[in-house]
């Protein structure tokens, strides 16, 4: 008999979370705007939110905090964390910052700037919140195949390789200051890239002489992928995988809150010296001295070790497992998801799901909110409320994948926590044909409107 799976970790600490009725869920979310991001953690039961900052540190790391070096300047906690970028990433120079979009704010106040394209895979939202910024433009060049998500592709994260070059040859090179590639493709289903795309994006750069930047906050759970689905790839370890993929990178972006498992943290890698130096004159500015960078020493120690945590293979087997046995349990109640199920979360196809919404009544955040109300599980809307109003038109936008995201915080829940969501969300399925209407924007943000915007139910 072929053994069953079982997660690679023993529990040693417990957290009590309470369940409520739908009586307090209704007037919970009502006082929220049906915002999820305004709900107090205590009224959520099993909150899948984010995988971000959420997961659960191993006893290691909780020894390493008791390590840290709190001095302002050198300190050691700095060296380690060099250390382990080094050794993991390949990068001779970095910043450690709060966390990645703190990085990203570093990195594109030296490269991006007004009248600018930065192309790319499915930039995700602070990326994008941050190009927009600057009022430059960030364009899509994934794959087609990303946006069907009935559609079998091992790599749906991956660039289309004509459309980016059209991109290289629509503009002058210096309107383009880097191509992004996020690994996972978040926006697209949490899915991989692959290294053979990795490398092909590279030499087509070299070509045009544009810097390739990675959006890396879970290369390690891209990594696992290209070890299941690239055949050459197979019997080399997660770390010789990760090392090759950076080897096809000049700069990186990390929020160290995913796949380095900390509740806090991120950091730029750079190759170039010059880059890393006229970076580091944002980094002061905006998040502190060069070798803290707006984290604690005790953090920097957790990240450290962290990177080593999270680019073993049984934690990553574990931890997208998971991820996969929550899908397939979803697909046995008839609940449409984008597949192959991706790294970090599962992600519903919501215009499958209630093709009777609007798409001006936000069927994914609808959806967001049903669920909350079956059974207290917080969810997050990857669809036009995400997707933002164009910077120019001020007119909605909306993306081709209207999605709802379950994103699975590392270590943290059980498979039992799995099927309450997955029956929690069948039983909405199953009362899918009741739910008439959406919800409508009654107060939003200029930029990145999603997480403080304010809703009202039709």
């Amino acid at each position: 008999m072929q053994l069953p799976f079982a997660e690679s970790y023993k529990i040693k600490m417990v957290e009590t979370i309470k369940k409520s009725t739908r009586e307090e869920r209704e007037q919970w979310i009502k006082e929220a705007k049906y915002n999820l991001f305004n709900l107090k953690s205590e009224q959520v039961f099993v909150d899948l939110l984010t995988d971000s900052g959420t997961g659960a540190m191993s006893d290691k790391q909780w020894s390493e905090l008791m390590l840290g070096d709190e001095s302002y300047a050198g300190a050691s906690s700095y060296y380690k964390m060099k250390t382990a970028i080094k050794d993991i990433l390949g990068f001779d120079y970095f910043l450690p910052t709060h966390q990645g979009r703190a990085a990203e704010n570093v990195l594109f106040s030296v490269l991006v700037k007004e009248g600018m394209v930065v192309p790319g895979n499915s930039h995700f939202d602070t990326t994008k919140g941050h190009i927009e910024f600057r009022k430059a433009s960030a364009i899509d060049c994934t794959i087609d195949e990303a946006f069907d998500t009935t559609a079998h592709h091992d790599f749906k994260g991956n660039v289309d390789l004509n459309k980016l070059e059209k991109v290289l040859m629509s503009y002058p090179l210096e309107k383009i200051p880097m191509i992004i590639m996020t690994v996972t493709n978040n926006s697209a289903g949490g899915q991989p890239v692959s290294m053979q795309n990795l490398r092909d994006v590279y030499t087509m750069s070299r070509k045009y002489g544009v810097r390739v930047v990675f959006d890396s906050a879970r290369f390690a759970e891209n990594a696992y992928f290209i070890k299941q689905r690239e055949a050459a790839y197979a019997d080399k370890s997660i770390k010789e995988i990760v090392k090759e993929m950076f080897s096809y990178a000049d700069a990186m972006t990390m929020s160290s809150k995913k796949d380095a498992i900390v509740n806090m943290g991120g950091f730029i890698g750079f190759k170039d010296e010059d880059l890393f130096k006229q970076a580091s004159v944002f980094g002061i500015i905006f998040e502190g001295y060069i070798t803290y960078g707006g984290m604690s020493g005790r953090d920097m120690n957790a990240l450290a070790q962290g990177l080593y945590e999270g680019t073993e293979f049984d934690t990553l087997d574990s931890r997208i497992k998971q991820v996969a046995f929550l899908g397939q349990r979803l697909k046995d109640f008839g609940v449409p998801s984008q597949e192959p199920f991706g790294g970090h979360a599962i992600f519903v196809d919501v215009k499958r799901f209630l093709p009777h919404v609007p798409k001006e009544e936000f069927p994914a955040q609808t959806l967001a909110i049903e669920l909350y109300l079956e059974a207290g599980v917080r969810a997050v809307e990857i669809g036009a409320i995400l997707a933002d109003r164009d910077p120019v038109t001020r007119e909605n936008r909306y993306p081709e994948l209207e999605l709802l995201r379950l994103a699975i915080p590392r270590r943290t829940y059980t498979n039992n926590h799995m099927e309450y969501v997955a029956a929690a969300l069948g039983n909405v399925y199953a009362r899918r044909n009741d739910i008439k209407r959406g919800v409508k924007i009654i107060k939003e943000a200029p930029i990145m409107r999603h997480f403080t915007v304010e809703l009202e139910r039709l």
